[in-house]
């Protein structure tokens, strides 16, 4: 859980930090914050982070300078897919 804590934290600061506007900027931003709240509950559904990831990767699109925090995250939603997850 500390991972996925971790990463969404890191795409937040990274959004944030971010000072170009793009089109879905705020649907990222919302979906980072349910995300979040997501992993604070401690036992999130898989199939719930999967969906805030794909919506999350398709508001930012292909802004590079937030790959790194994608990666992170997606990472971490992966974790939760794993048969013996206990994250």
């Amino acid at each position: 859980m500390a991972g996925l804590k971790a990463a969404v934290a890191r795409l937040r600061r990274e959004l944030a930090s971010y000072q170009v506007e793009f089109t879905d900027r705020a649907v990222a931003e919302e979906e980072i914050a349910g995300l979040a709240a997501l992993a604070a509950e401690g036992s999130p559904d898989p199939a719930r982070l999967r969906r805030s990831l794909l919506l999350i990767a398709s508001a930012v699109g292909s802004v590079s300078a937030l790959a790194g925090g994608m990666r992170d995250v997606r990472h971490a939603v992966e974790r939760f897919d794993s048969p013996a997850a206990t994250v």
